[in-house]
């Protein structure tokens, strides 16, 4: 299976492309890396750029990356409008296709001690790999940016970095390394220079005041075109999608008598959070993904079934279809499971759209809407869980072919075995959780769903009352196979309590 992540490498430099320049090409040598993209700013004074590949490739090129930036960028010359404490600022990877979060959490820290150990450059963890809570946060950490950090490290040992020496690195700082979700960095674009509106405006939207979740934002002054900014990231775009922030920014801005002049987008942004906003704004009536001609091209090309609205359901739905027909063991009962729940979820996200467009149901328009983007997601994580469902039992079937020719090999087996069993349990478990969420969310959609989608919403679930016990069977069997009574005894509870949810 092919293994695809992404970083993108924040560097303290938007004015120099030659130095750039080198520091892409000193990236660009490792067989197996893409340089997507490359996007400098001089009032930020930042390049942000974009490399795919191979884990590993990946993580090789960005030590060479640091590197390059520890030769080219002096931080004690530095100034700009971003926040910064490092010439190579932060390093995060990011899962794209057959790679867990887990696996970018292992990588950082294999990447952080390599930066270390080459270029002698402190590095401080965050996100997922963040060693303490309190360095979950990016901002923590930039806290006093490169100068009041490199005076705070002489005194305070609270905040010294998690590989390296509890000093500065003269020139180039330190460097924060971490694995996260794909983030969206958005920023939008006032009528006026005053900072102040745009701070207040950030304050208002940021989940940390109190704004919206899943939203990191600051105020930032664009000398250069006479602006103030509101600089956004969207740790999940998906939860709390670009065009909902940039409506409260607007409605924000009015109170001070300000409106935006337009957004952009710092880097590279999922085609999917297009599609979101472009459905919102122009409020397309019966939207699928697959009007997209991108969409229907790749479908085309690799065989892989996606929303149809021309009559092709069935030579979509063959290739699954055929694939749990098939004699093997994947996919199997776990993965049509979910799949189930996934269909229920797609048929709730038909009722909440087609809903929202009806005038009898415009009193409901911001709760079908809020119920569209919930239902989506829940459809995307579950339409994954059908391949999660295979991979886990796929892993149990390798580890009962592990050699057992003594004693040691014999225990490694026995082990690996019932390590493999328990996640090959907790996959369908969590696609019952899901779903039994999922059937209590489409319960509260039925008051305020137009009256023609009754038998819609009915279907619905059906589909996620059978999703549901047909995950909790596949959990159920798995157990028996498990020597841990411990283990075993809490996990029937959480089916017990689910089960009680279900009737």
């Amino acid at each position: 299976m092919k293994r695809l992540i992404e970083c993108v490498p924040n560097f303290s430099e938007g004015r120099d492309p030659a130095k750039i320049d080198a520091i892409i090409a000193a990236m660009s040598k490792v067989p197996g890396v893409y340089v997507l993209d490359h996007e400098m700013d001089a009032d930020h004074n930042r390049c942000v750029v974009t490399l795919a590949g191979d884990p590993d490739a990946v993580g090789e090129a960005a030590v060479l990356g640091v590197g390059k930036a520890m030769e080219l960028i002096d931080l004690t010359k530095h100034t700009g409008a971003h926040p910064r404490v490092g010439a190579t600022d932060v390093v995060p990877f990011i899962p794209i296709e057959g790679v867990t979060i887990e696996d970018c959490v292992a990588l950082a820290k294999r990447v952080g001690n390599e930066i270390w150990k080459r270029h002698r450059i402190p590095v401080f963890f965050y996100e997922a790999a963040a060693t303490r809570p309190d360095r979950t946060n990016l901002e923590n950490i930039r806290r006093g940016q490169f100068e009041g950090l490199r005076e705070e490290l002489k005194h305070n040992h609270d905040r010294q970095p998690d590989v390296g020496e509890p000093k500065l690195h003269p020139t180039a700082g330190i460097t924060v390394v971490g694995a996260r979700k794909f983030l969206v960095a958005y920023n939008v674009n006032l009528n006026t220079s005053d900072i102040s509106i745009a701070n207040n405006i950030a304050k208002a939207i940021r989940f940390s005041s109190g704004g919206l979740r899943y939203v990191k934002s600051m105020g930032v002054e664009l000398k250069a075109r006479n602006l103030a900014q509101v600089s956004i990231n969207l740790t999940d775009f998906e939860r709390t999608p670009m065009h909902r922030v940039y409506e409260m920014v607007k409605r924000e801005a009015e109170r001070f008598g300000v409106v935006p002049v337009g957004s952009e987008i710092v880097g590279l942004v999922p085609k999917k959070a297009i599609e979101m906003a472009a459905d919102f704004f122009l409020q397309l009536e019966n939207f699928s993904p697959a009007q997209v001609f991108e969409n229907k091209l790749q479908a085309a090309l690799i065989g892989a079934p996606i929303a149809a609205t021309d009559g092709k359901l069935a030579t979509l739905a063959r290739p699954f279809l055929d694939a749990v027909a098939a004699p093997t063991a994947t996919p199997g009962g776990g993965s049509v499971s979910a799949f189930a729940a996934a269909m229920a979820a797609s048929l709730g996200q038909m009722v909440a759209g087609l809903s929202r467009r009806k005038k009898s149901q415009a009193e409901f328009v911001d709760q079908l809407s809020a119920s569209l983007d919930e239902l989506r997601l829940v459809a995307d994580d579950l339409a994954q869980a059908v391949d999660r469902d295979a991979w886990s039992y796929d892993a149990v079937m390798a580890a009962f072919k592990l050699p057992q020719a003594d004693a040691e090999e014999t225990r490694k087996r026995d082990e690996a075995i019932q390590a493999s069993t328990k996640i090959a349990a907790e996959v369908p478990l969590k696609v019952a959780e899901s779903t039994v969420a999922l059937l209590e969310r489409l319960g509260q959609l039925e008051p305020i769903a137009a009256a023609s989608m009754k038998s819609d919403l009915q279907v619905a679930r059906y589909m996620a009352v059978a999703g549901a016990n047909g995950a909790l069977a596949n959990v159920e069997i798995n157990l028996e196979g498990l020597a841990d009574v411990s283990y075993v005894t809490s996990m029937r509870g959480k089916i017990a309590e689910l089960r009680k949810r279900l009737n």
